[in-house]
Formats: structure tokens, sequence, C-alpha cells
């Protein structure tokens, strides 16, 4: 064994406790962690003057030296990367054919090498739980995965992760969506139970508020969502809430969210939720080809049962509506989700109440009275995405005025209709004097300024004027 430098100067400092007997060749092996032989090597016989030098030429290169600045450049975008998750990128997309355990091995001297550089120190948090099994088709979990401003460069504030997992051979299913309202949280169902090809007997969920309508007492029956007991009804599953703090009870899924943020989402940069839904598609191969660390099959062979076990899919699928009442505003818009919606002008007042029926993709209001056909229809528009939109028909404005086409006329004003026109004798003077034309042309009495004096007081009257009253 040829020592680097810097252990060869470490192991010259026993030299001289050696030669005084104070250390033994054995305890000098156990303090320094080297082989006995070794220490024999370079204490009792011909040690060299100097520290070895290890030129390049001379150095075996190792396999994983080949693929090193690929593996330092993902632990640089996501220090916590998995060596499993490196191990499977670099035979997928580089072509690497290298031994899994020399992966883990330079991993062990590369993350904290790495981490240490940009300043994280990465832990890992572990629990305890009582694991339960399943038969096939019995039960699937349920659960959502935030996955923050992932998509914020291309202007959607928010993505999250919807997933669904069957109990019994742990087969994923995912999708991203940038809502989790209640038409977003059952189109997703309807996306799992297409992909799985049947829906299961039961679904486990936490208290989300898409499913529980309000919170309890520990050992109250839990009241649902209408729509929540609609949609369990037309698929035919039955609907099993956790209690209160045992996310423990649908650990599978709290699996799945980790396992597809390192797998699909870590170390990677999306352009659309599109892009992200193509990606887990693209890795759910991949996952159903490994073997489970739990039930010790391969989860595709295993999720063959799963599938078989499923109930069947109904033949028409329920969509599922929010329902809400909001007045229309004075310019005919609707406020809904922070997003403005238009109505028609000549179907609604100021102040009503409409109905709001929103699904994932659509907007729908409807009028609270039928009118003379039996139609509460008004609108129908595509679902916002974000806040602040403004979603507008044009035709629904006919008829209204406009703020741009005022007109400020300064001389004549063109004629109006013969019954209209105030000119001539008939048409009076206070009459005439709403149009500026014929009010030029009106007659305006004339008297001498005595006459106002008198009526003010401010001069005496004349004798005569006197005179002609008093007689």
């Amino acid at each position: 064994m040829v020592l680097d430098p810097q252990r060869w100067l470490e192991l010259r400092r026993f030299r001289g406790l050696y030669e005084s007997g104070a250390m033994s060749l054995r305890e000098i092996a156990k303090e320094t962690g080297l082989n006995r032989r070794t220490v024999t090597k370079y204490l009792v016989g011909e040690a060299p003057v100097a520290p070895p030098k290890r030129t390049a030429e001379g150095r075996q290169r190792r396999v994983v030296d080949e693929v090193a600045p690929l593996i330092d450049a993902m632990l640089r975008t996501e220090i916590l990367l998995k060596a499993s998750v490196i191990h499977e990128r670099l035979a997928a997309e580089y072509g690497v054919a290298i031994n899994y355990q020399r992966v883990k091995i330079y991993l062990q001297e590369a993350r904290p090498r790495i981490a240490e550089a940009l300043g994280i120190s990465p832990g890992e948090l572990a629990g305890l739980h009582r694991r339960f099994e399943v038969v096939p088709g019995a039960q699937a979990q349920v659960d959502w995965g935030d996955e923050g401003k992932i998509l914020a460069h291309v202007g959607i504030p928010k993505v999250y992760s919807f997933h669904m997992t069957l109990s019994y051979s742990r087969d994923p299913f995912c999708c991203f969506t940038t809502s989790q309202d209640l038409a977003s949280f059952f189109d997703c169902h309807r996306q799992a139970f297409v992909h799985f090809g049947g829906v299961p007997m039961t679904i486990v969920y936490d208290r989300t508020k898409t499913v529980v309508r309000r919170h309890v007492a520990p050992g109250e029956a839990v009241p649902l969502y209408p729509e929540a007991v609609a949609f369990a009804g037309h698929y035919d599953f039955d609907i099993d809430v956790l209690a209160a703090y045992r996310p423990t009870g649908k650990g599978r899924v709290e699996r799945q969210v980790l396992i597809v943020r390192d797998h699909v989402l870590a170390g990677r940069a999306f352009s659309s939720i599109e892009e992200m839904n193509a990606a887990f598609s693209a890795w759910v191969p991949l996952r159903r080809a490994k073997v489970h660390g739990t039930h010790g099959e391969i989860i595709g062979q295993r999720a063959v049962r799963d599938h078989a076990a499923l109930r069947p899919l109904p033949r028409t699928p329920y969509v599922v509506a929010q329902r809400h009442l909001r007045h229309v505003g004075k310019d005919c818009l609707v406020a809904f989700d922070a997003n403005l919606y238009s109505v028609p002008a000549r179907r609604v007042r100021p102040r009503q109440l409409v109905e709001i029926r929103a699904t994932k993709s659509q907007i729908s209001l409807h009028s609270t009275v039928p009118d003379a056909g039996g139609t509460t229809l008004l609108a129908i528009h595509p679902r916002a995405v974000g806040r602040g939109a403004r979603v507008v028909d044009e035709r629904h404005w006919d008829g209204l005025p406009k703020g741009d086409n005022r007109r400020v006329t300064t001389g004549d004003v063109l004629p109006l209709p013969r019954h209209e026109r105030p000119l001539g004798a008939e048409a009076g003077p206070l009459q005439a004097l709403l149009n500026r034309a014929a009010a030029a042309n009106v007659e305006v009495g004339r008297r001498p300024l005595s006459v106002y004096d008198e009526l003010t007081g401010t001069r005496p009257f004349t004798t005569n004027r006197t005179t002609k009253e008093s007689s």
C-alpha cells in the first residue's frame, strides 16, 4: 500500500514513540486507523526519507471519476439528491453504465464537500409508525404536495402536485395543478382513475377542506362536503377520513410525494404544467420496474393484480362544480376567485344576485330566476388562470354608454326635428333658451336705469311720480 503524503507525515510522528518503546505497532495501527503491515513497513522497514509523490500516471483511474463532474453538478442543483436517483439518471439520460455502489461511495465524499462549499448542512428526520397491509384493489391514499414557485419564471405563482397511491402495490399517480379548489381536486381524481383503469373500494384522506366541511371534536362524526359525497357515490367508493394529526395513516402517499419530488422534479427546470406532467409519465415505467423495499416484489407486477381488482369506471364522468352567489357590478362584471367575468347588460341589473358554477376549466353564470323560456344561463367563460384577470365578452356590453363618445359643442347645433324646434312664437322664450342658436334671437326688453333705482330705493321718487300715485 502506498500512503498519500498527508498520511505518511502523520505516521512519521509515531516513529519516536515506537523507537522509545512508548507505543507498540498494534497501538499505533489502532491510533492511525492503518493496517498493522503498513505501519510495520514504514516504521520498522526501510521507510523513505520524504513523503511519496503520487503522479497522475501512477494513479489508477476509477470509473466514477469520469462521471464525477456530472454527479457534482447534480448535487449543486439539489444537495439532497439520492444515490438511486443519480444512478438512475446517469443511465437514462447519459447512457452511463456504472455500479450503483460506486456512485453511493462517491457520494459519501462528494456530498459533504459540495454542501460545505454551498453553505448547506443537510439533515434527515426519521419517525416510527405501525405498518398495515391491504388486499388488491381495496384502498388508495390521496395527498397534496406544495411545489412552490417552480414555474414563477413563466408567470405561474404557485404549483401543487396531486398524488394518489394504490396501497397494495404502491403504484403511483401524480399530476400538477395551479389550484387546490374543489373542481381541480376531483378533476385530478378522474385523471387518476383513468390512469389506473378503475376505482378503488376506499380512498383515504386527511382533513382537507375539499372533503371535510368543518372540523369536529374527536369521536364525533365528520361532516363531509356535499360534492365530495356525490362524487364518491357516482364512482362507487367509500371516503375514509383520518383522525387529526395522523399523517402516518396514509404513509404510502406521503412517501410518494417525496419520491416524486426527488426523482421527477429535483434538479430540473420546467416551463409549463404539461411539461411537468410529461416528466412524471416518463418516470412511471422506471418506478414500476423497481423492487419495492417493503413487499419485496416488482411494483409493476404487483400493480397488475391491483388494477384487476379495481371497480370499473362509470360510463359518464361526474363533473364537480363549485356553486356561489355573487352580485353584479355596475359595469356588468361579476367577481369570483379574484377575477372578473362579464354578463349580458340587457339581462341583469346592478346588485342583482347571480349563481356561479365553477369547474376546473369553465365558469358559467346563471340567474336565480328562470326567464320566460325557462332558462337561467347568462354566460359561459373559460376559467382564468391566476388572479386579477378580466374575462369579457364584448357583446355583453352592447347598448351601454362609453366613456370615449362624449361631445362638446361651442357653435350652432344641428337643427332639431320640427316637433321639437323651439324657434317661433309658439316655442316661448323659456324653451328658446334651451337652444343656444335660438337664444341669440330672443329680444330682451330695455328699461331706463331710473326704474331700477326706484325699485332698490337708492334714489328718492320724483315729484311727478309721487303726485301721480297719490291721485
